[in-house]
């Protein structure tokens, strides 16, 4: 009897030892649920529990259900939470506003030379998240950005000259100089608080996101869409390094490998998957999309480099920061 007893309680024992191995890793993003960003993840976190044999449980929080991205990305860095795929947060390191200097990327094959594997920016984001003991798993290509008005087109929409329009910017030194560049007059509200802002006439439009956010979050208040290429918009997917640590070397492994395939297969859909989500903003909402030629996007960008970077590159740091830029004009030559 009691070899059986003994018996049992070392299965209990292994039980409970199976049991705590097993991790569950909550994982924020900013967009709400079925958006496509929420859509992914839940493929990723599927085959992360697949490839781990169900070691890793990836629980996924839309729409900003742990904190703003700001918070969350604080909270990954001391181990509050587990992940997150998000916009990079300027306020724990001003030389993350690299990532979204305007008019750094002019197509899609330069964003992959700069944002993509081994490019330029990436690396550089990568480094500054281990400073905060948050890892880079991957890169997450959003689009690039245009801006959102709640008004027709003003008559001055495809140059940079003033139009007396108010806009919502991000509190990012360079998308506020960005807007004032296009001839606009930014005005710094937190995101939760810009769709009422622009409801209620507080602001005219958005600059900020690109068409998937803006039909996402704003589709009730965006009247015309200017695809300005402001800038591109990536997101990262970061883990804490207590959490990563925590999990075995065969788990770390597979994670990391779902992570780069994740990444891989954003790349091939999503250019496609912003001309959709544009086409999205006229047919599903009568908006109006203004048409720009190659030489007004030109002369935006032109104008704003010449505007914006200088400002810019004095909030991280001339010499660190031109050194990037430097590396990234090699890059997408």
């Amino acid at each position: 009897m009691k070899h059986v007893s003994l018996t049992a309680a070392v299965a209990a024992l292994m039980a409970l030892g199976s049991y705590a191995e097993a991790q569950t890793l909550k994982m924020s993003h900013v967009r709400p649920q079925d958006a496509t960003i929420d859509v992914e993840l839940r493929a990723f976190a599927e085959a992360v529990s697949e490839a781990t044999g169900g070691d890793v449980t990836v629980n996924i929080f839309p729409s900003s259900a742990l904190g703003d991205y700001t918070t969350v990305q604080e909270r990954i860095s001391v181990g509050a939470i587990e992940m997150a795929t998000q916009p990079a947060a300027t306020a724990a390191d001003r030389r993350m506003q690299i990532s979204s200097f305007p008019y750094l990327a002019g197509n899609w094959d330069e964003a992959r030379a700069v944002y993509g594997p081994d490019g330029v920016v990436r690396e550089v984001m990568a480094g500054l998240y281990a400073d905060q003991d948050i890892t880079m798993l991957a890169a997450y290509p959003v689009y690039f950005g245009g801006i959102s008005l709640n008004i027709d087109p003003p008559e001055t929409v495809t140059t940079t000259e003033p139009k007396g329009v108010k806009v919502r910017v991000p509190g990012i030194k360079s998308f506020q100089l960005t807007g004032e560049a296009l001839g606009y007059i930014p005005s710094p509200i937190p995101f939760s608080e810009a769709f009422t802002a622009v409801q209620t006439g507080v602001v005219d439009g958005v600059i900020g996101s690109g068409a998937e956010g803006y039909y996402a979050s704003f589709r009730d208040v965006t009247k015309t869409y200017i695809p300005a290429n402001t800038h591109f918009e990536v997101w990262y997917m970061i883990i804490s390094d207590e959490s990563l640590a925590e999990l075995s070397d065969e788990d770390q492994a597979a994670l990391k490998e779902q992570a780069a395939a994740f990444e891989t297969t954003r790349w091939e859909v999503a250019e496609a998957d912003q001309g959709r989500n544009e086409q999205r903003l006229v047919d599903e909402l009568g908006a109006t999309l203004v048409a720009l030629s190659d030489e007004d996007l030109a002369a935006m960008a032109e104008k704003t480099r010449a505007d914006v970077w200088p400002e810019v590159l004095e909030d991280v740091g001339a010499e660190w920061g031109q050194s990037i830029l430097d590396e990234v004009a090699a890059a997408t030559k």
